[in-house]
């Protein structure tokens, strides 16, 4: 009796969740101030990174850039600053678990509690596998997945104890399906959905819903980090649309960011269609980005 009953909850459930959405489809959401919030962003010296400083900054909260490049997040401080903001910025490498550690305990020091953290540093080499290096391979999972880890761990005792906080994981459609010449990045981005996934349920089991959990995955977008990216049925993203999107999935709650909004759908009938039929939309996708291939640079 009481596996029928919770199956007819469950329907309700189901039809109150459609309603809601579609409600929510032409009411816009409300939206939640980040003044004076203390905001850590990873990979801050450039693209998404730096323009998702400038849109924090622009709502007065306080801001903790890191990056490896101590140029680039000098920069992306200073023109922060410009906006009235305080900024903590700081050369870390978000490979280095010791590192970050220590980073954090002396932000913790110097500038208190981080309440939102986005995980944007990332890495990238685009190759056939054969080409790959191991360290290469190596890093790309340091950076874009086990950083998260050890980023999340050292700030979820202070958010949990307030039971207060969001944590930003910046993957990519890559985290959803694949390209080939990607591998190690698709992996580690298919590793980042599924700590998004994973530490949004935990948390909601432990009954820590004051802290916030957003997943941020855009499709190709112009960083430089991969070079001339081309598609047919793809836009290639500006990071300023990027960096918009994070803090309008900040705002208002969204757990999952896909930029643009529609890639949702596609991702979603890629689940029904037959294995001959996405080959063939592949080819129409015609994605294009310069890789090694055979230990030699071509645009694949």
């Amino acid at each position: 009796m009481n596996i029928v009953l919770d199956i007819l909850l469950l329907v309700v459930i189901i039809i109150y969740s459609y309603l809601e959405s579609l409600v929510k489809f032409f009411i816009p959401r409300r939206r939640k101030s980040v003044a004076g919030e203390i905001v850590l962003i990873t990979g801050a010296g450039h693209g998404i990174g730096r323009l998702t400083a400038y849109e924090f900054a622009k709502r007065k909260s306080r801001l903790v850039l890191w990056d490896i490049n101590k140029h680039g997040v000098e920069e992306t401080a200073a023109q922060c600053r410009k906006l009235g903001v305080t900024v903590h910025a700081s050369v870390v490498d978000c490979s280095n678990r010791e590192e970050i550690y220590s980073s954090i305990n002396q932000v913790k020091k110097e500038v208190g509690d981080i309440t939102i953290v986005v995980n944007n540093a990332g890495a990238i080499y685009p190759a056939d596998l054969l080409s790959t290096k191991d360290e290469e391979i190596t890093k790309t999972f340091e950076v874009n997945i086990l950083g998260h880890f050890w980023i999340t761990k050292a700030l979820l005792p202070s958010m949990m104890k307030r039971n207060h906080g969001h944590i930003v994981t910046v993957a990519s459609v890559c985290g959803h399906g694949v390209i080939p010449y990607l591998i190690p990045y698709c992996s580690s981005k298919f590793a980042a959905v599924g700590f998004h996934r994973a530490l949004t349920s935990e948390l909601e089991t432990l009954g820590k819903t004051g802290i916030k959990t957003s997943c941020l995955c855009p499709v190709f977008v112009n960083t430089g980090f991969t070079k001339n990216p081309s598609t047919r049925l793809w836009p290639v993203l500006e990071t300023d649309v990027v960096a918009r999107s994070l803090i309008d999935g900040v705002l208002t709650n969204k757990k999952m960011i896909f930029v643009p909004s529609y890639i949702n759908i596609s991702l979603i009938l890629e689940k029904f269609l037959p294995e001959r039929v996405l080959a063939a939309i592949s080819r129409i996708q015609n994605i294009q980005f310069e890789a090694v291939v055979g230990h030699k640079m071509k645009t694949k």
